[in-house]
């Protein structure tokens, strides 16, 4: 149980760091008949991509930190912190596997460290989910509202997916550890 949870663990660490980095947050939707797209718009949390084609990709970082909206702003502060946490977080969970198998004092000597680990991969999860949820409910919401001109309308990238997964098996290595 330890091992598949320092597996889980470690994927949703390398998860938290793919979904923070990657552009796919919100992209371009085609809602109406047109079945002729050349581009592709990407927005993230550190640049927008516009992709033409798929043949040539463009990003541009953001200019300015303080032009931003406030919940980008707080995305990119709760995504860095989680990445930061999960690495903490599977650094504990090796100590405490580590000293597991090498412990002669009994089950109390380790639930400290697996218990910490447990706690913090749950952590971890949560901070994951704010963003990557709210994010997730503002295009659902501004795709259907009526008002939002056609070609602002946005749909769920793959960033989103692999936050959700990373949440997932990050819970799930946070309730294995915290189960000892």
């Amino acid at each position: 149980l330890q091992i598949t949870g320092l597996i889980f663990g470690g994927v949703g660490m390398v998860g938290t760091l793919a979904a923070t980095a990657m552009p796919q947050w919100r992209v371009s939707a085609y809602v109406d008949g047109n079945i002729v797209v050349f581009e592709t718009i990407w927005e993230g949390l550190w640049m927008d991509c516009i992709s033409q084609l798929g043949l040539r990709l463009q990003c541009k970082l953001y200019d300015s930190m303080l032009a931003l909206p406030p919940p980008l702003e707080a995305f990119r502060a709760l995504m860095c912190v989680a990445v930061g946490l999960s690495i903490i977080s599977f650094l504990m969970a090796i100590v405490g596997v580590k000293y597991t198998q090498h412990s002669k004092d009994g089950p109390q000597a380790i639930s400290v460290f697996i218990l910490a680990a447990g706690v913090a991969f749950l952590l971890t999860g949560t901070l994951v989910l704010i963003p990557v949820s709210w994010t997730g409910g503002s295009i659902i919401r501004d795709f259907y509202d009526p008002e939002v001109p056609t070609p602002l309308k946005r749909e769920l990238g793959a960033a989103l997916y692999v936050g959700w997964a990373s949440t997932a098996l990050l819970l799930a290595a946070g309730a294995m550890y915290c189960h000892f």
